[in-house]
Formats: structure tokens, C-alpha cells, sequence
């Protein structure tokens, strides 16, 4: 199919990065337009994340409630992190995330979408797995802090979930994408039709 994003990368003449952060920094660069103009373009520099559509045999989606301050909500997620080095394998970064936030595993694992968040702002680009086959965890349970400590777990069923977020009720972009999307796997091709778990991911290489 023709109808795909591509990659372009146009003259940068200078950039400065104003803020750095734990995580994130934020940058400005000068970017020449195509009629020739410069324009300063400000945005946050981020690692990249995944997040993980974890589907019990019931057909519920595994979410956490969690405060997310910029925004002054708690909000139903799913799991989800940042890489936490580049060339990180995302799958290897999920599943870890998948133990941390839930303690639970998943023996199936493929690619859902990939997206990028919030591209006018952000170079942040996020990989969305599905899980399947999912039971508790083993090992010493992840001690969470801060907002963590605070998050509810719960499982709900996609449909109701789907419905939440055309509804409006429900804001997180990695679950609505989530959701919205296996709701459209499930009703189309089958979730055979879905790329391998270790499959090449532009906006974050790694090696498998």
C-alpha cells in the first residue's frame, strides 16, 4: 500500500537545548522551510516508550488508575515506561514494565500499532504490544514510589473499554490507540495479522 508516513528531515541551522531533564529535555531548533524562511521549532526530546494491551483469556484488559499530574486527573492506563537505554529492545522493555506495574507475564506476545504521541511537540514514539496468555508473575515484587504507590489495578472488558473511550470518559492515548485498535484486529484480520514481537521499529532501533 502507497498510503504511509515517510520519513524527511529538513535543514536544521541551529539548535539549542534550554532545559534538561532526568528523563526529557527540551530543544529549539531553526528549521528552514521549504520557500526558504527559518522557523523555530520548540520540543520536548524524549527516550520512547512502550506500553502493553495485556488480554486475559476472558477477554479483559488488564488497566491501572494512576495520578497524572500535568493534566490534574487520574486516568485508566495500561501498562506502560520509557526505554531506559537507547537501543533498548522494546519487547524486553515491556515485559519488564508488564512485571513492575502488575506482576504479571504473558507467553504471547506481538505488535499492535506504533505512534507517535504528540508529534507538533514531542519526538516521543511509543510501541504498543499485545499480550496474551497472561498469569501472575514469579520473583520478588517491583517496589513502587510516588505516584505508583497510589495506582489501582483492575480488569475490564475491552468492549467496555472501547466504549469508555468513544464515550469520552477515557483520555489516555495509549489505551484509547490500544484499544481502539484491537477492537479492529479482532473484528478484521485476526490477531495473526499482527506483526512479531521483534519486529524493526524505525523510530527506535534495536538490536533483537
Amino acid at each position: 500500500m502507497g498510503f504511509q508516513d515517510t520519513a524527511e528531515e529538513w535543514r536544521v541551522t541551529a539548535t539549542v537545548t534550554p532545559f534538561r531533564g532526568k528523563k526529557t529535555s527540551v530543544r529549539t531548533d531553526e528549521v528552514e522551510m521549504p520557500d526558504g524562511s527559518v522557523a523555530h521549532r520548540d520540543y520536548q526530546v524524549h527516550p520512547g516508550s512502550v506500553a502493553v494491551l495485556a488480554l486475559d483469556d476472558e477477554g479483559r484488559v488488564l488497566v491501572l488508575r494512576q495520578y497524572r499530574h500535568p493534566v490534574r486527573h487520574k486516568l485508566w492506563e495500561i501498562p506502560a515506561g520509557l526505554l531506559d537505554v537507547p537501543g533498548e529492545n522494546p519487547l524486553h522493555a515491556a515485559q519488564r514494565e508488564l512485571f513492575e506495574e502488575a506482576y504479571v507475564k504473558a507467553a504471547d506476545w506481538r505488535v499492535l500499532t506504533d505512534i507517535y504521541t504528540s508529534p507538533g511537540g514531542s519526538d516521543e514514539a511509543v510501541r504498543i504490544f499485545l499480550a496474551r496468555n497472561v498469569s501472575e508473575a514469579v520473583g520478588e515484587r517491583f517496589e513502587v514510589a510516588d505516584e505508583e504507590a497510589d495506582m489501582e489495578l483492575a480488569r475490564v472488558p475491552l468492549q467496555d473499554l472501547v466504549r469508555g473511550a468513544l464515550a469520552g470518559d477515557l483520555h489516555n492515548s495509549c489505551l484509547v490507540v490500544g484499544v481502539l485498535a484491537l477492537a479492529a484486529v479482532l473484528a478484521g484480520d485476526g490477531v495473526d495479522s499482527l506483526r512479531p514481537a521483534d519486529a524493526p521499529w524505525p523510530a527506535r532501533p534495536f538490536e533483537a
